[in-house]
Protein backbone atom coordinates (compact mmCIF):
# COMPACT_ATOMS: atom_id res chain seq x y z
CA UNK A 1 0.00 0.00 0.00
CA UNK A 2 2.80 2.42 0.83
CA UNK A 3 4.32 1.83 -2.55
CA UNK A 4 1.08 2.73 -4.31
CA UNK A 5 0.68 5.87 -2.27
CA UNK A 6 4.28 6.80 -2.95
CA UNK A 7 3.83 6.07 -6.65
CA UNK A 8 0.59 8.02 -6.68
CA UNK A 9 2.30 10.96 -4.99
CA UNK A 10 5.17 10.69 -7.45
CA UNK A 11 2.79 10.63 -10.38
CA UNK A 12 0.91 13.62 -8.99
CA UNK A 13 4.16 15.43 -8.36
CA UNK A 14 5.33 14.48 -11.85
CA UNK A 15 2.15 15.95 -13.27
CA UNK A 16 2.67 19.14 -11.32
CA UNK A 17 6.25 19.32 -12.47
CA UNK A 18 5.16 18.74 -16.04
CA UNK A 19 2.61 21.52 -15.72
CA UNK A 20 5.30 23.78 -14.33
CA UNK A 21 7.92 22.77 -16.89
CA UNK A 22 5.74 22.76 -20.00
CA UNK A 23 4.71 26.42 -19.72
CA UNK A 24 8.26 27.49 -18.84
CA UNK A 25 8.56 28.98 -22.32
CA UNK A 26 5.39 30.96 -21.68
CA UNK A 27 6.66 31.92 -18.20
CA UNK A 28 9.45 33.77 -19.98
CA UNK A 29 6.82 36.29 -21.04
CA UNK A 30 5.51 36.99 -17.53
CA UNK A 31 7.80 40.02 -17.40
CA UNK A 32 6.65 43.09 -19.31
CA UNK A 33 10.24 44.00 -20.19
CA UNK A 34 12.11 41.87 -22.70
CA UNK A 35 15.29 42.12 -24.72
CA UNK A 36 14.08 43.11 -28.19
CA UNK A 37 17.51 42.81 -29.77
CA UNK A 38 21.22 43.49 -29.44
CA UNK A 39 23.81 45.17 -31.63
CA UNK A 40 26.57 43.02 -30.13
CA UNK A 41 29.19 43.88 -32.77
CA UNK A 42 29.36 47.60 -33.44
CA UNK A 43 29.91 48.47 -37.11
CA UNK A 44 33.51 49.27 -38.00
CA UNK A 45 36.75 48.44 -36.27
CA UNK A 46 36.22 48.08 -32.52
CA UNK A 47 37.70 50.93 -30.51
CA UNK A 48 36.69 51.81 -26.98
CA UNK A 49 38.40 55.19 -27.13
CA UNK A 50 35.83 57.54 -25.59
CA UNK A 51 36.55 60.36 -28.04
CA UNK A 52 36.88 58.47 -31.32
CA UNK A 53 35.69 54.91 -30.64
CA UNK A 54 32.52 53.14 -31.70
CA UNK A 55 31.25 51.77 -28.39
CA UNK A 56 28.15 54.01 -28.73
CA UNK A 57 27.21 51.86 -31.72
CA UNK A 58 26.90 48.80 -29.49
CA UNK A 59 23.48 48.70 -27.86
CA UNK A 60 20.80 46.59 -26.27
CA UNK A 61 17.15 47.26 -27.07
CA UNK A 62 14.70 46.68 -24.23
CA UNK A 63 10.97 46.84 -24.92
CA UNK A 64 7.89 46.99 -22.72
CA UNK A 65 5.66 44.28 -24.20
CA UNK A 66 2.76 45.01 -21.86
CA UNK A 67 -0.36 46.47 -23.45
CA UNK A 68 -1.39 48.28 -20.25
CA UNK A 69 1.47 48.58 -17.75
CA UNK A 70 4.07 51.36 -17.60
CA UNK A 71 7.40 50.04 -16.27
CA UNK A 72 10.12 52.02 -14.53
CA UNK A 73 13.60 50.74 -15.42
CA UNK A 74 15.13 52.02 -12.17
CA UNK A 75 16.84 49.11 -10.43
CA UNK A 76 16.81 46.78 -13.46
CA UNK A 77 20.19 45.17 -14.15
CA UNK A 78 21.69 44.17 -17.50
CA UNK A 79 24.73 41.90 -17.43
CA UNK A 80 26.72 39.47 -19.52
CA UNK A 81 28.05 35.97 -18.90
CA UNK A 82 31.19 37.05 -17.02
CA UNK A 83 29.44 39.65 -14.86
CA UNK A 84 29.93 42.94 -16.70
CA UNK A 85 26.87 44.84 -15.58
CA UNK A 86 24.85 47.99 -15.85
CA UNK A 87 22.21 49.05 -13.33
CA UNK A 88 19.56 51.59 -14.26
CA UNK A 89 19.97 54.04 -11.37
CA UNK A 90 17.57 56.74 -12.58
CA UNK A 91 13.86 56.65 -13.35
CA UNK A 92 13.17 55.74 -16.98
CA UNK A 93 9.52 55.02 -17.66
CA UNK A 94 8.59 52.80 -20.58
CA UNK A 95 4.98 53.15 -21.65
CA UNK A 96 3.22 50.08 -23.10
CA UNK A 97 4.92 49.18 -26.39
CA UNK A 98 7.78 51.65 -25.81
CA UNK A 99 11.44 50.67 -26.06
CA UNK A 100 14.81 52.05 -25.07
CA UNK A 101 18.37 51.56 -26.31
CA UNK A 102 21.08 51.03 -23.73
CA UNK A 103 24.20 52.29 -25.50
CA UNK A 104 27.86 52.12 -24.65
CA UNK A 105 29.92 55.28 -24.30
CA UNK A 106 28.94 58.63 -22.88
CA UNK A 107 25.96 60.76 -23.76
CA UNK A 108 22.86 62.39 -22.38
CA UNK A 109 20.14 59.98 -21.28
CA UNK A 110 16.82 60.90 -22.82
CA UNK A 111 13.38 59.42 -22.32
CA UNK A 112 12.23 61.48 -25.31
CA UNK A 113 14.88 59.88 -27.54
CA UNK A 114 14.57 56.50 -25.81
CA UNK A 115 18.26 56.20 -25.00
CA UNK A 116 20.35 55.55 -21.90
CA UNK A 117 24.15 55.56 -21.95
CA UNK A 118 26.24 53.21 -19.83
CA UNK A 119 28.82 55.99 -19.26
CA UNK A 120 31.49 53.43 -19.98
CA UNK A 121 33.37 53.27 -23.27
CA UNK A 122 34.29 49.60 -22.91
CA UNK A 123 32.31 47.10 -24.92
CA UNK A 124 30.05 44.84 -22.86
CA UNK A 125 29.06 42.17 -25.44
CA UNK A 126 31.55 39.77 -26.98
CA UNK A 127 31.70 39.65 -30.77
CA UNK A 128 31.80 35.85 -30.95
CA UNK A 129 29.39 34.65 -28.22
CA UNK A 130 27.86 35.80 -24.97
CA UNK A 131 24.81 35.62 -22.73
CA UNK A 132 22.64 38.62 -21.98
CA UNK A 133 20.67 38.81 -18.74
CA UNK A 134 17.96 41.32 -17.87
CA UNK A 135 17.09 41.15 -14.18
CA UNK A 136 14.31 42.89 -12.29
CA UNK A 137 15.12 45.11 -9.29
CA UNK A 138 14.15 42.15 -7.07
CA UNK A 139 16.90 40.08 -8.70
CA UNK A 140 14.40 37.84 -10.52
CA UNK A 141 15.16 37.18 -14.18
CA UNK A 142 13.07 39.17 -16.65
CA UNK A 143 14.74 37.79 -19.80
CA UNK A 144 17.97 36.20 -21.01
CA UNK A 145 19.48 35.10 -24.29
CA UNK A 146 22.63 33.27 -25.38
CA UNK A 147 24.10 33.99 -28.77
CA UNK A 148 26.91 32.93 -31.03
CA UNK A 149 28.00 34.93 -34.04
CA UNK A 150 27.83 31.89 -36.31
CA UNK A 151 24.58 30.44 -34.95
CA UNK A 152 22.50 33.49 -34.07
CA UNK A 153 23.45 36.08 -36.70
CA UNK A 154 23.04 34.46 -40.13
CA UNK A 155 23.39 37.72 -42.07
CA UNK A 156 26.53 38.66 -40.10
CA UNK A 157 25.50 42.28 -39.49
CA UNK A 158 26.19 42.15 -35.73
CA UNK A 159 22.51 42.57 -34.77
CA UNK A 160 20.27 39.85 -33.36
CA UNK A 161 16.52 40.25 -32.90
CA UNK A 162 14.95 38.24 -30.08
CA UNK A 163 11.41 39.50 -29.69
CA UNK A 164 9.43 41.24 -32.45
Amino acid sequence: MRIRILLGATAAAGTLVALTVVPAQAAEYTSALKIKGVQYDAPGRDSNNCATGNSKSEYLEIKNYSSTKTVNLKGYVVKDAIGNRFTFTANHYLQPGDRIKLRGGHGTDSDAKNVVYRDNCNFIWNNDKDTIYLNKPTGARADSHKYTKSGSDPDGNGYIRYHG
